[in-house]
């Protein structure tokens, strides 16, 4: 193993163990009283936690897509090319969007306190589009991709 292979594996059992250590000590201090603030203090330190790695996957993620894209230029045109469908699937799912609050049991609290506007309601509404477009895709090429291949 190379040494940026050895520095890796290293991160990762260091990101583990820190994991570990939250997930155990939470589970320790569990209280059925809700008022207890050690609780709560480590619910949020685990919260922050899953932030922090989140954010670290993410930014790992797009700087390797950005190195594979300036290093192979084929891949970097299927990659554009992807991103220019999902724009259109998300400019496709707002224009389908309405901004129109739904009406069930408790809405007009989130719609008092501020929660659920029309432009929220509007945003919920073109990812449920986008959901529903991208899932009717994904069956479709699973049922045309075995018959592709038998004109192949």
């Amino acid at each position: 193993m190379d040494k940026a292979g050895k520095i890796v594996t290293i991160l990762l059992w260091v990101l583990l163990i820190i994991s570990a250590v939250l997930v155990i000590s939470m589970m320790v201090n569990i209280s059925e009283n809700d008022a207890d603030p050690t609780m709560g203090g480590w619910i949020n330190s685990n919260l922050i936690w899953t932030y922090i790695l989140m954010v670290i996957g993410a930014g790992i993620a797009i700087l390797a897509g950005i190195y594979h894209m300036a290093t192979d230029i084929q891949a970097a045109k299927k990659g554009l090319i992807s991103l220019v469908f999902l724009a259109v699937i998300a400019v496709i799912s707002y224009l389908l969007a309405s901004d129109q609050i739904p009406q069930f049991v408790g809405v007009q609290r989130f719609i008092n306190e501020g929660i659920l506007t029309p432009q929220i309601a509007r945003m919920v509404d073109a990812g449920l589009y986008a959901t529903y477009i991208l899932l009717g895709l994904a069956v479709l090429s699973i049922i045309l991709s075995p018959v592709t291949r038998l004109f192949k």
